[in-house]
């Protein structure tokens, strides 16, 4: 079996900030990709804009060499690359006044999808949208895609939404999060909602709690000064955690339909309970092995922003009343890992007597570095001697199991930017989840700025502050470790 290659329409997408880090890495690399497989028809345009001064050909010229870079081996074949960089085109545009719209408008094809990409930061968005509506750049088909953050508080993002909203409709509004994009996670839902196995046990009766891990090995250098700002709790757990938990906790919607599936996550978010102070742990690495301190990466002594947070999470509905969700996340640990797992209760009662060890079920599935499913089943640890009882993984690695299979396959941005000139919202943020999830978030920062919470110091590359630990084992639970 080969992945199927799903044909989508002509279309013009316009990349505003087409000359920034995410287009580069990103955003052209998916286009490119989508390209080989033969997913990008004929007539179809990618266009550029950014405020720099630059021809079609020297834009060609910065696209070619960010594929070399980050478009993976098919991009190492120049003919694919040139073949390619015909569809690409280039505009300078001032977002804040008139230059360069009215060459925008004359690049673009009439009856084709149109896809405007603000690849910019959140701050020129309005600008972005009165531009296109002010010189006819809007129709039905006109879609937009916003990336995080999103608003800044509920405030912000109550305020970004109205703005939005004078000049697009809901539905032509895309707010994109790559995590959800990617492989493993959607498969969690045919893991949920495809296999009778799992969804009579999907609830409090049977599961003992979920982690959801999200680690990075690397620091804030960079990025210092907008991490300053944000913090790992608005960075990742306003979006991305909180996208995975409501994938998990979920009801079966009605139907896989792009409302559906989003009006199921919205009553995720809204049956959070609020979150206690004894059930937040934030820190801050330490320099180690030559890496400064996040401090210093900063740039600010008397920082009190964290580069950690850990969670305890409730879920106040029939489903998930008293299972924990803990929620982890943290910059410049051990391992890079991003996982869910899954833990189950223990058997009500065991028949092999306390020698031969308790155990338990657990349903891992791993999102990077390695996508895959691991399932930890109980069986008899092999030899004589007794039943003594060890726990083994029912392993599927999507690279070992499927092989060739995955050839074809896209990654988050490929899959999300094709989704994008389908019209297909199922994985993107409504507004009102958006406020929703700030509405949930924004007492619990206003909690510790209240109290005046400094970020616990831990060690760069180990496994976070202390204190996550110890909030673990007060409910006699430990954490998956990252470096397994």
């Amino acid at each position: 079996m080969v992945s199927r290659i799903i044909p989508v329409e002509t279309f013009d997408l316009v990349v505003f900030g087409g000359t920034g880090d995410l287009a580069k890495r990103k955003i052209l690399p998916a286009l490119f990709k989508r390209f080989c497989f033969g997913q990008v028809p004929d007539g179809s345009k990618v266009v550029g804009a950014a405020r720099g001064k630059l021809s079609t050909l020297d834009y060609r010229s910065l696209v070619a060499q960010a594929l070399r870079e980050y478009g993976g081996e098919m991009a190492q074949d120049s003919e694919k690359v040139s073949a390619f960089c015909e569809h690409v085109d280039y505009v300078a545009v001032d977002a804040r006044g008139e230059g360069g719209w009215t060459e925008l408008a004359d690049m673009l094809s009439p009856d084709v999808v149109r896809a405007f990409y603000f690849s910019v930061g959140p701050g020129v968005y309005s600008d972005l949208a009165q531009g296109l509506q002010r010189h006819g750049l809007v129709a039905d088909d006109t879609r937009i895609v916003v990336e995080k953050p999103f608003g800044h508080d509920l405030e912000t993002a109550q305020a970004l939404n109205r703005e939005l909203a004078q000049f697009f409709n809901e539905s032509q509004i895309y707010r994109i999060d790559h995590y959800l994009g990617k492989e493993t996670v959607q498969n969690l839902m045919a893991v949920r909602f495809g296999n009778m196995l799992f969804e009579p046990l999907w609830n409090a009766q049977y599961i003992d709690h979920i982690q959801i891990t999200v680690a990075e090995t690397v620091g804030v250098a960079g990025r210092g000064g907008y991490y300053e700002k944000s913090g790992a709790m608005r960075d990742m757990v306003q979006n991305h955690l909180m996208q995975l938990l409501c994938l998990i906790a979920m009801e079966p919607p009605a139907q896989f339909e792009p409302d559906a599936v989003r009006d199921e996550k919205l009553k995720v978010i809204r049956a959070l309970d609020s979150v206690q102070p004894h059930h937040i742990v934030r820190g801050q690495y330490t320099a180690a092995d030559g890496e400064m301190s996040y401090r210093e990466d900063v740039d600010n002594p008397r920082s009190k922003t964290e580069s950690f947070v850990a969670l305890k999470c409730l879920v106040n509905n029939w489903r998930w009343a008293g299972t924990p969700f803990y929620l982890r996340t943290g910059k410049r640990l051990s391992a890079r890992d991003s996982e869910i797992t899954v833990v189950f209760k223990d058997t009500p009662h065991s028949i092999f007597g306390p020698e031969a060890g308790q155990h338990r079920n657990e349903l891992s599935i791993q999102l990077q570095p390695n996508e895959g499913i691991t399932l930890n089943v109980t069986i008899k640890e092999p030899g004589p001697g007794g039943m003594r009882l060890i726990n083994v993984p029912l392993d599927m690695s999507f690279a070992e199991a499927l092989g060739p299979k995955l050839e074809g396959t896209s990654d988050a941005y490929e899959r999300l930017i094709m989704d994008v000139i389908r019209g297909n919202q199922t994985l993107f943020m409504r507004d009102d989840e958006v406020e929703a999830a700030w509405a949930w978030t924004d007492p619990i920062i206003q909690g510790w700025e209240a109290r005046g919470d400094v970020p616990k110091p831990y060690d760069a590359f180990g496994n976070g502050p202390d204190d996550a630990d110890v909030m673990m084992r007060r409910d006699g639970r430990e954490w998956r470790g990252l470096d397994k």
